[in-house]
C-alpha cells in the first residue's frame, strides 16, 4: 500500500554513462569503432565519446545540455546523480543488479562517467565532438553517420513526449545515418517499464522509408524487463 512501484522523473534526467555500458545496451565491439563516424543522441554527460575517441573511433555527440559550460553540466550532473542514486535505493529490489553489483558502484561508475565527460568537454580540440542539438531537429547533413545511438531518451520519456515526437525524432535518426549504417536505440520501456504502445506503428512507418527494423537482445541487465534494443538498418 502506497509503496513506489516504479522509477519516478520530472523532465530528462542527464545521463553519465560510460563506453563499458555502451558495450553492453547496444552490442558494440572494435569492429563497430572502424566502420565509420558514430553520432551519440541524447548523450548528456556520458563519457562514451571520450573513451570511443581514445580508441581511435569518430564520435559525434548531440543535446541541447552543450549548450552550457563544463561547470553548469558538472553542477547538474552532480546534483543528478545523488538524486538518481536515492531513488534507485527506494526501489533496489526492483533492479537486477548482476552488471553493477549494487547501488554504491553504480553511483561510482556514474561519477567516473561525468568526471571522463567534463575533462573532454573541456579541451578546446574536442569541443566540435560535442553539438548543441535536441530532437527532432538536427544539424548534421544526410547520410553522415555509420551508426546512430540514443540511450535512455526515446521511449523511456513516453510519457512527456508524445507518439509524433517519437516518429519525428526517430525519422530524424534514419536521416543522418548512412545508407548500409544502423540507428540503435535503447530501453524500448518507459520509466513506468511499461512497453512503449507506439512501437510496432513507428516500426511500420520506418519500413514505408525504406528501412528494415528489429527488435535484438541488449546484454546490459538493471531496467525490469528491459531485454531488448531496436536497431533501424538504413538500407
Amino acid at each position: 500500500m502506497g509503496e513506489q512501484q516504479h522509477y519516478e522523473q520530472i523532465g530528462v534526467a542527464m545521463t553519465c554513462r560510460g563506453y563499458a555500458e555502451y558495450e553492453r545496451m547496444f552490442g558494440l565491439d572494435a569492429g563497430t569503432l572502424e566502420r565509420g563516424a558514430i553520432l551519440d543522441v541524447a548523450a548528456g554527460a556520458s563519457s562514451f565519446a571520450a573513451e570511443a575517441k581514445a580508441k581511435g573511433a569518430d564520435v559525434r555527440c548531440a543535446d541541447p545540455r552543450y549548450a552550457m559550460t563544463a561547470l553548469q553540466i558538472g553542477e547538474e550532473g552532480y546534483a543528478e546523480i545523488e538524486t538518481s542514486t536515492n531513488k534507485l535505493e527506494r526501489l533496489a529490489e526492483r533492479f537486477d543488479w548482476s552488471y553493477y553489483g549494487d547501488s554504491a558502484r553504480h553511483k561510482a561508475g556514474r561519477l567516473r562517467s561525468l568526471d571522463l565527460f567534463i575533462q573532454d568537454f573541456n579541451r578546446p580540440e574536442a569541443r566540435e565532438s560535442y553539438v548543441p542539438d535536441a530532437l527532432p531537429n538536427l544539424s548534421f547533413a544526410d547520410d553522415r553517420f555509420s551508426l546512430v545511438l540514443c540511450s535512455h531518451f526515446l521511449f523511456l520519456y513516453g510519457d512527456q513526449f508524445d507518439e509524433a515526437f517519437h516518429r519525428d525524432a526517430v525519422t530524424e535518426l534514419l536521416r543522418v545515418c548512412r545508407p548500409g549504417g544502423e540507428v540503435r536505440i535503447y530501453p524500448l520501456l518507459s520509466l513506468r517499464w511499461e512497453p512503449y504502445p507506439g512501437l510496432e506503428r513507428l516500426m511500420r512507418h520506418l519500413e514505408t522509408l525504406g528501412a528494415s527494423c528489429e527488435l535484438r537482445k541488449s546484454a546490459l541487465p538493471f531496467i525490469p524487463g528491459s531485454t531488448d534494443m531496436l536497431v533501424i538498418d538504413k538500407k
